[in-house]
């Protein structure tokens, strides 16, 4: 019985790896300058997809997410704000939202238009997020970490900043050596 048990148990742990962290489907954003933005084109890359709001009081870490982007983008990190109002705090249009970003905070980053992420009908890759990882972001400027193989390595709340090392050190462990 025991025996059995213990059989059954490696064959489920066996099978976790396979159902757990299956690589993201392919996206497309709107973008917040027009056209649109492809997670197709972030293969091999890894992406940091931050939900956002201009007037939140955690939008001053609009300034360290455009850090990385110089720091890290040259070595291949994507930085990606998806502006939203699931939480009554963004600006009326993506494009006000940007203009405002760029004024207030230097943000020249990729940018989408204004989407849902949390409530109402979500942008599929947040219902993706929802369904295969259970994250749904709870407040404004949540994280999604994905790594270049297109799987999410991390999610982080509001309260961990792009600075914080233990979004940092994963991002640092993700990136080309060299």
């Amino acid at each position: 019985m025991l025996r059995r048990t213990f059989l059954s148990l490696a064959l489920v742990a066996a099978a976790l790896p396979a159902l757990a962290g299956e690589p993201m489907p392919r996206f497309t954003f709107p973008s917040a300058d027009g056209g649109v933005i492809d997670t197709a084109d972030w293969a091999g890359h890894t992406v940091l997809v931050t939900n956002t709001a201009s007037l939140c009081g955690f939008a001053p870490q609009l300034e360290t997410l455009q850090d990385l982007h110089e720091e890290l983008g040259p070595k291949g990190l994507i930085v990606i704000t998806v502006p939203s109002n699931d939480f009554n705090q963004e600006l009326a249009t993506a494009k006000e939202a940007k203009s405002y970003c760029a004024l207030n905070f230097g943000l020249d980053l990729p940018m989408t238009d204004i989407l849902h992420v949390a409530k109402g009908e979500v942008h599929p890759f947040y219902a993706w997020l929802r369904d295969t990882e259970g994250f749904t972001p709870s407040w404004n400027f949540n994280k999604v970490l994905i790594g270049p193989d297109g799987r999410v390595v991390g999610t982080y709340g509001a309260f961990v900043k792009p600075t914080s090392p233990s979004l940092r050190n994963a991002i640092d462990s993700l990136m080309p050596q060299g």
